[in-house]
């Protein structure tokens, strides 16, 4: 009441009022208020936009990372700031509480930013003999493992030690490599995979190029001089990752990391950084981007274990990894080092073994297996070809595949999980099998899904270009084919593609978060990409021979990883399985943060502006404080029409076909013209809302009750709002005021027709964030039952059209703001149709069935209004 008494005396003259003696001053100080508005609701824009993102982000499979998270951020605080100064010059000192909230919850944003590692163990080298998983936060996770089963279960592992977070966090302080790598990412278009190369490049060589702190020198050298009293011949080492969360359930890290093999004591420091630096390789790079981790919290560690001269090594699965159900054991087995199983390099024997009721092999694929990887007897790993009896006869004999798998089911009881196994038979007369790594088996829960084997589908359509191979990854897919046999056919490569390549290497893993399959000439489903193939939900088929002569680069093709087919086109029979969406970000260490760093952006608490709890003091995120603000800053604009009491001489008086008492007051735009007498024009007019309702108002005469002279709407609407006292200097306490206060996209409106008051404010852009409509609604001359009923109808009928609307006794409160410019426009139609039709409607409130014949008209009459099409309307950005 409070508000609409205030109105309604600045609505009535009162003699002892003076006139403003400078209109021009005023307008200038109207008009810088305005600008003010409009970078205040450009901020709001900014802000919420920026929200909206933030929120489809933890919603969708969009990749995203540190970078994207700390951008986010930045921009949202900085508009939100934006919108807390101008909301100060709109009311200097009214809202400093304001600046207070937004302190402190950006001072909580920068507490979950700024989260850091904690070093639990200074220690920088570490004996395996002291290892277990108690210390996977020290030693990573996949060092942590191979202790664990040589300490606590005590399977044969090789002696070595480990290079620790600590010896990571001293390396990169000691030559100020941190603060400059974070810096490079953060400046860096990390979706581009041009940048990205160019990057990875830039860090790997910081690193390379860094020195040994002396204090790591020396605790490695004395490691490594421990190591060889234990062993009479010279050792070599294998320097293997074992960064943090690497090998951990749910995100293998599979073949992102480089492992230096048979390195000498003498080039271990150099090996290390090596190690080190494959942290930035373009595969480690994407697929933390991928997988959503914080390069912050990846550690690298680095396992430094004695070599095993091997006969054969490979991999062992304890279960189907796609066909969870199966739990057969998977064991894939090469000749020499397993090296050559683990990138995919060679064709792999593969032995399948049942473990009900006693251990059985049912199944025995061997391949032709040309080559194999050896240690020099120096340093280094070498490739050797094979030839003869040797490359076709199976790798492992049938009691060391049964022994292979005790071995594997002893490490799943132990873990009470399916288990990836890595393992090596060494080449000596103890022939034992040695444990290199192992980790949780990554598995798809997919239903239908074959097992993985070699074999030729039962038909043969048309459509298909070869068959055969491996289910590496299962599903089906379909796209334009691009063949890669290159590293630098990296940068090519296009979204929703199919990747042909020769052999399943590891260096092709950055692709499979854009690819819509992946297709190889060579690769089991044991190895690296296969792996991460899975794990990205990318259907595989692999180990397709031939392939690279049957496809070119652009061809649309279908891939049935499970039927083991590559048809020729789009084959739509493959493709009508619904694809449940996988959303791998989700649960990640960056998703979480993004979740957790939103509570204080995203929430909107503040609801209702009439609640008592509205107030800058109750802001509790920054959305809060955007809704706040953007609500007073309205009220802002308005109350200084009322505190400054306009006169028609302080604008000028609107021209319809004669003089119309309605004032204008333009505050930059509102005309298309200057205007030099007292009167404007309606076709002078530029501003969009208020056109709008001036549409609104003249499109249908109002026909009472009760009719005034019958000559139609020009007359109604002269009468209603004419007042013959205005021209002989006489006032009346009845003068019916009505206000304009334009420019193009902005109006506000004070109307007094008869007994009741309408008080508009509508803003219009391109942008539908930036669009409002705040239309409020009062008097009558009826009682006071009646004059409720009609706001009540009133307010009916905008909730039917969007508009959120709240009734206190005969007090209308209604909201419309979020929808486009067209829809805006028809709405503010609508509020100019029911302005004028309105007029004492509450004088029929007590008789339903002229409350329904009218109810009827209106909205027959909206329709026809709203969906009348006028070019007076170009909105501009």
């Amino acid at each position: 009441m409070g508000l609409f008494t205030r109105i309604q005396k600045y609505l009535t003259f009162h003699k002892e009022d003076p006139l403003p003696s400078d209109a021009e001053a005023l307008r200038l100080d109207f008009k810088e208020r305005y600008n003010n508005f409009k970078l205040l609701l450009g901020a709001n824009n900014k802000a919420l936009e920026i929200m909206a993102d933030i929120e489809q982000t933890l919603k969708g499979d969009k990749t995203f990372g540190m970078t994207y998270i700390k951008a986010r951020c930045t921009a949202v605080s900085v508009n939100v700031f934006r919108m807390i100064r101008k909301i100060e010059k709109l009311a200097p000192g009214k809202y400093e509480v304001l600046q207070e909230r937004y302190d402190a919850i950006q001072k909580e944003i920068s507490l979950v930013l700024s989260e850091s590692r904690i070093i639990k163990d200074d220690r920088l080298v570490i004996p395996i003999e002291d290892v277990n998983s108690d210390l996977a936060d020290i030693v990573g996770g996949k060092m942590a493992n191979l202790g664990e089963l040589k300490n606590r279960i005590g399977l044969k592992v090789p002696d070595g030690f480990s290079i620790t977070v600590a010896a990571y966090d001293l390396f990169l302080r000691h030559n100020d490599l941190q603060a400059e790598i974070d810096r490079r990412i953060q400046a860096a278009t990390l979706e581009n995979m041009e940048n990205l190369v160019a990057l990875s490049s830039e860090i790997r060589q910081l690193i390379i190029q860094g020195e040994m702190p002396p204090d790591l020198i020396k605790a490695i050298g004395d490691a490594v001089q421990h190591l060889s009293k234990n062993n009479e011949k010279p050792i070599y080492l294998a320097l293997r990752s074992s960064a943090l969360g690497e090998d951990a359930s749910g995100a293998s890290f599979a073949g992102q990391y480089r492992s230096i093999l048979n390195v000498s004591t003498e080039n271990i420091f150099s090996a290390y950084k090596e190690v080190l630096s494959s942290k930035y390789g373009i595969p480690a790079l994407t697929y933390r981007l991928n997988r959503g981790f914080r390069d912050e919290d990846i550690a690298m560690c680095v396992a430094c274990l004695c070599m095993v001269d091997a006969v054969a090594g490979g991999v062992v699965y304890t279960h189907n990894p796609i066909a969870p159900m199966d739990n057969s054991i998977y064991i894939n087995s090469g000749w020499g080092l397993p090296k050559s199983v683990v990138d995919g390099s060679i064709a792999s024997d593969l032995f399948v073994v049942s473990r009900a009721p006693e251990l059985e092999m049912i199944r025995s694929v061997v391949e032709k297996k040309e080559k194999k990887f050896v240690c020099y007897p120096e340093e280094g790993v070498c490739r050797i070809d094979l030839t003869g009896d040797t490359a076709t006869m199976p790798s492992l004999t049938l009691s060391q595949i049964l022994e292979l798998s005790k071995l594997a089911l002893k490490i799943e009881a132990y873990y009470g999980s399916p288990q990836d196994i890595e393992w090596a038979l060494s080449n000596d007369q103890s022939e034992e099998f040695h444990v290199l790594q192992c980790r949780p088996l990554q598995q798809k829960i997919l239903e239908g899904r074959i097992d993985p084997k070699v074999t030729q589908p039962a038909e043969m359509p048309e459509t298909v270009i070869a068959s055969g191979g491996i289910t590496a990854s299962p599903g089906a897919a379909s796209g334009p084919a691009y063949v890669a046999e290159k590293a630098a056919d990296i940068l090519g490569f296009t979204n929703g593609s199919i990747l042909f390549v020769r052999q399943a290497l590891p260096q092709w893993a950055p692709l499979l978060g854009r690819a819509a399959a992946v297709v190889t000439e060579q690769g089991g489903f044991a190895g690296h990409l296969a792996n991460v193939a899975r794990e990205f939900a990318v259907p595989g088929l692999f180990s397709l021979p031939g392939i690279f002569d049957k496809v070119k680069t652009g061809m649309i093709v279908t891939v049935d990883a499970d039927g083991l087919c590559l048809h020729r086109g789009r084959v739509e029979s493959l493709l009508t399985a619904p694809k449940q969406p996988h959303f791998i970000m989700h649960g990640s260490p960056v998703h979480k943060l993004l979740q957790r760093v939103s509570r204080y952006i995203v929430p909107l608490n503040l609801l209702n502006p009439d609640s008592p709890d509205f107030k800058p003091g109750t802001c509790t995120t920054l959305h809060d404080i955007t809704r706040f603000i953007h609500e007073q800053s309205v009220q802002e604009m308005f109350s200084f029409g009322i505190t400054h009491h306009f006169s028609e001489k302080s604008g000028k008086q609107l021209y319809y076909k004669v003089p119309m008492q309605w004032w204008i007051l333009n505050l930059d735009d509102g005309f298309k013209s200057e205007v030099k007498g007292k009167y404007v024009k309606i076709d002078n007019i530029a501003s969009i809302p208020m056109l709008a309702l001036w549409e609104g108002m003249i499109a249908i005469p109002w026909d009472g009750p009760p009719p005034i002279d019958g000559k139609g709407l020009l007359s109604v609407m002269f009468q209603a709002t004419a007042n013959p006292a205005l021209n002989t200097g006489r006032r009346s306490k009845y003068a019916e005021r009505n206000y304009f206060i334009i420019s193009r996209q902005y109006c506000s409106l004070s109307s007094r027709l008869g007994f009741h008051f309408s008080i508009l404010e509508a803003f219009i852009s391109e942008r539908p964030a930036e669009n409002y409509i705040s239309f409020r609604f009062k008097g009558g001359a009826a009682d006071e039952e009646r004059r409720t009923r009609r706001v009540q109808f009133v307010g009916e009928i905008l909730e039917e059209y969007g508009f959120n609307s709240e009734i206190q006794s005969d007090h209308l409160a209604a909201r419309l703001e979020g929808v486009n410019a067209d829809i805006t426009i028809a709405r503010l139609k609508m509020i100019g149709y029911l302005i004028l039709h309105t007029r004492q409607l509450d004088m029929i409130m007590s008789k339903p069935a002229m409350v329904k014949q009218y109810r009827e008209k209106f909205r027959q009459d909206i329709d026809k209004i709203m969906n009348t099409q006028t070019d007076s309307f170009q909105v501009e950005k």
